[in-house]
């Protein structure tokens, strides 16, 4: 059986499939399981071409490098920490990742200077902070016509008004979810269901 180093985590899927990733040894720094992407992914569909996509709380990084590897036009990393900042950059070089961007800052923070919108939001804090809600409160502004926002949690979640669950599951003890706005709230009907 093949050990994993501590501290990487595999790309599953894209230009960059096999690939692996360092991330920083920091508190609340923790990858989202390989199993809980492949679904992921398979709800967004396999190829995110032309989509722009925010990793919120980055962390690891392996959400955003995953859309980066499938296809994503553009993908804003955000995170606060330097030490995981240095990491994210780290992994950046070592990809020649050219549509990747790493914006150092809070990430609620950054919901409130909106500019891009864009079309997948990747919500996974550090789960003993409960920043879930005030971050998809700080959404809305920057998303485009019928995104998808995944938010990811240690308990189950329940999005509250404006927002529709389009997808959930769990994989041992992560929640996982695919959000979408209500159509009452966009005037659409949301796609790739």
């Amino acid at each position: 059986m093949r050990r994993s180093r501590p501290n990487t985590v595999r790309i599953i899927g894209g230009r960059w499939r096999s690939r692996i990733v360092e991330f920083a040894d920091v508190a609340g720094v923790r990858p989202t399981p390989d199993r809980v992407r492949e679904t992921l992914f398979n709800w967004l569909g396999q190829t995110l071409a032309g989509l722009d996509c925010l990793d919120l709380f980055a962390g690891s990084g392996v959400l955003g490098f995953e859309a980066a590897s499938r296809g994503a036009r553009s993908v804003v990393m955000v995170e606060k920490h330097p030490r995981v900042l240095a990491s994210l950059r780290a992994s950046a070089r070592l990809l020649d990742a050219a549509n990747v961007r790493l914006a150092h800052g809070d990430a609620l923070e950054f919901l409130r200077a909106p500019g891009v919108r864009y079309d997948v939001v990747f919500v996974d804090p550090p789960y003993r902070l409960a920043l879930v809600d005030q971050a998809l409160a700080l959404l809305p502004p920057v998303l485009a016509p019928e995104a998808r926002v995944y938010v990811e949690s240690d308990a189950p979640f329940h999005a509250g008004p404006g927002w529709s669950m389009i997808r959930h599951a769990r994989a041992g003890q992560v929640h996982y979810h695919l959000l979408g706005r209500d159509p009452d709230d966009q005037g659409r009907l949301p796609r790739n269901v």
